[in-house]
């Protein structure tokens, strides 16, 4: 009976973790944007860095229930740790560097974590944004090593593998960034597909009932708030990487908030929040600045309160109708050839 139950389990996994038409053609159309816009190469690639920096959060907010105003410490430590050991010879090769990067911002997320986790919502909020303060200020502090408020000049950024230079247009970074930030979707979509995913939801759910059963709670919290700094890390090495800059406005509180503004956008708790939300929201950026610079900030306002008042729920509901049409539309055209083949014969 054991084994049957447990065949039912792994076969209901793999029945979730199978990828639909839908994100298929998501990612396929992603990648054509490398040839459909040649000329937005220096805004895709902005977008593909804050939409790996918000699945970081969606992670532990969407599906662990962490609230936190803190991913700029992450996002920061990364980004001046891969600007310096580029300036000063460290580690030549970006993907290495990249690599390292987010193992420091690991690290910084796995001994905070301990910290973050202890209360209530509102104590992590706090305990998360003071970390990034700490953080910036250290970082303006040492200014021989960090440059201060002139930001970490000077950095020379090797080309990839030796071979691909980041140009003055953005492609090569715009590729660069577009395939991490595929590749840590890929590792994200593991671990929420998992059976350490359903534990996740479980804890969200009902902490103390998942203790109750068995589930390590606070063991499964420390290892997502890692892994999600890691992600965050990465955002930040890219950032500076493909810039060949890094400034004290990497641990600013706008850095953190921006985040939760995609989310709103976007929705939690699914992934793809977090990428939809970033497209949207540079996109509106984009256009809104152009039309009135001085004052893009409140129509982006404007369109949170316009959210709000929709309801979050019922714009859920018809984002999944639409999908639910876009995949039964999808599976039907797949169908078609098949059923022809079958008519022939």
């Amino acid at each position: 009976m054991t084994s049957a139950a447990a065949n039912e389990v792994a076969a209901y996994l793999k029945r979730r973790a199978r990828w639909s038409p839908l994100e298929i053609a998501f990612w396929v159309f992603a990648f054509a944007t490398i040839w459909l816009f040649p000329g937005k190469y220096l805004i895709l690639k902005d977008t593909a860095i804050l939409a790996l920096f918000a699945l970081s959060l969606d992670l532990i907010l969407g599906y662990a229930g962490i609230i936190s105003l803190g991913q700029a410490a992450f996002f920061g430590l990364a980004g001046y740790f891969s600007g310096l050991v580029a300036k000063y010879g460290i580690i030549n090769e970006p993907l290495l560097a990249l690599i390292a990067s987010g193992l420091a911002a690991a690290a910084l997320g796995f001994v905070t974590s301990f910290l973050v986790l202890r209360g209530s919502d509102l104590t992590r909020l706090m305990v998360t944004l003071g970390v990034s303060l700490m953080l910036g200020e250290v970082a303006n502090r040492y200014s021989n090593i960090t440059g201060g408020a002139d930001g970490l000049q000077g950095v020379d950024i090797q080309p990839i593998l030796g071979r691909f230079r980041f140009d003055l247009y953005g492609h090569n970074g715009y590729v660069y960034c577009l395939i991490v930030l595929f590749i840590c979707f890929v590792l994200a979509r593991r671990v929420v597909y998992s059976p350490f995913g359903l534990s996740l939801r479980a804890v969200k759910g009902n902490p103390l009932r998942a203790a109750a059963i068995g589930i390590p709670v606070k063991w499964r919290l420390v290892a997502v708030y890692t892994f999600s700094a890691g992600l965050a890390g990465l955002a930040g090495a890219l950032l500076t990487q493909t810039t060949a800059f890094c400034s004290l406005d990497v641990f600013s509180l706008d850095r953190s908030a921006d985040l939760l503004l995609v989310l709103i956008i976007g929705g939690t708790g699914y992934l793809y929040g977090g990428l939809i939300g970033a497209v949207i929201y540079k996109l509106l950026q984009d256009w809104i600045a152009n039309l009135t610079p001085q004052y893009w900030q409140f129509w982006i306002g404007l369109v949170l309160v316009v959210i709000v008042l929709a309801g979050r729920e019922r714009m859920q509901g018809w984002i999944a109708a639409a999908r639910g049409a876009l995949e039964d539309a999808t599976a039907r055209v797949a169908a078609r050839p098949a059923k022809f083949a079958s008519d022939r014969q």
